[in-house]
């Protein structure tokens, strides 16, 4: 799995929208906050933009984006937020000089599906807050992501759970947001899980979506194939009238117990307030103890 450079003070880092649009006080804190740590920043010429849900047509992301694709004076490209649109555009882009050159793609969330293209290209990114968080996550989820950018070492550690399955496993770290990792399991992005520590995380999506996901995961075997399950953030989850009856945490219990793999709830990345940093693609040792739990980077 190919790493790309870490960077240093004085690096550019590349700032655009390829989904929803976002305001501007939060690309303009976001900016501030990649200038305090001593980088330059270009904002992409249509971050601010608004067509309808988007930041802009499928056509003018796409040029953004492929812009901090190709320009080699980008080490870094941060995406401003998530929603919906990054699947419209992934296959219109030319990710040959990508290929050639490697950078950080940062983000989560529907860039989740940047997150599968650049795996499938053999190429570490990161998942992380965006543009959208910076003002709303906590300072050890910021530094997090700095600590990754410049020495490309964390370690992220979480509070004991009673549902957490006690173990230890190693693998690459794959996954991200729920949606996007069922959504392409039938498409060439498809992750490749065998032995590999799985992460997953979701907001705003009602219990029985929640199930199916899980319920076409488990029939594609990819809870015989993981060798670990991260469950960070599933948060504001919305429930039926009349209810579902069964919670989150219970149907991810019921797809792993027969399965002999460590599984964490409540990891402190996702759609909250923690939101650490984590090496998508990278080799960890994944771990669950009485004390909690931790992904080595």
């Amino acid at each position: 799995m190919i790493v790309p450079e870490r960077l240093i003070k004085g690096d550019w880092v590349y700032l655009t929208a390829p989904a929803k649009a976002i305001a501007e006080k939060d690309v303009l804190a976001a900016k501030e906050w990649l200038m305090n740590q001593g980088f330059h920043v270009e904002v992409a010429k249509n971050c601010l933009g608004q067509h309808h849900y988007f930041s802009g047509t499928d056509q003018e992301r796409t040029t953004d984006f492929q812009e901090g694709l190709d320009n080699p004076k980008y080490k870094a490209i941060l995406c401003a937020r998530g929603g919906y649109g990054c699947a419209r555009i992934v296959e219109e882009l030319d990710w040959t000089q990508f290929a050639q050159h490697p950078k950080w793609i940062i983000g989560f969330s529907d860039v989740t599906v940047f997150h599968h293209k650049t795996l499938s290209l053999g190429i570490q990114s990161i998942h992380a807050t965006m543009a959208f968080g910076i003002q709303k996550n906590t300072p050890f989820s910021l530094t997090s992501l700095s600590s990754l950018l410049f020495k490309g070492e964390v370690t992220v550690v979480s509070t004991p759970h009673p549902l957490n399955r006690l173990g230890s496993a190693r693998g690459r770290l794959i996954g991200g947001n729920l949606t996007i990792v069922y959504s392409l399991l039938a498409t060439p992005l498809k992750l490749d899980f065998r032995d590999n520590i799985l992460f997953i995380e979701e907001v705003g999506e009602h219990v029985y979506k929640i199930d199916r996901m899980l319920q076409t995961l488990e029939m594609n075997g990819v809870f015989d194939q993981i060798s670990g399950l991260v469950v960070g953030g599933i948060t504001e989850p919305e429930d039926t009238t009349p209810p579902f009856g069964k919670d989150i945490e219970t149907l991810i219990c019921e797809r792993v117990k027969h399965r002999d793999i460590p599984v964490c709830f409540g990891f402190p990345a996702g759609h909250g307030e923690e939101n650490h940093a984590m090496c998508l693609g990278s080799n960890v040792v994944f771990e669950t103890h009485s004390t909690g739990a931790s992904l080595l980077m």
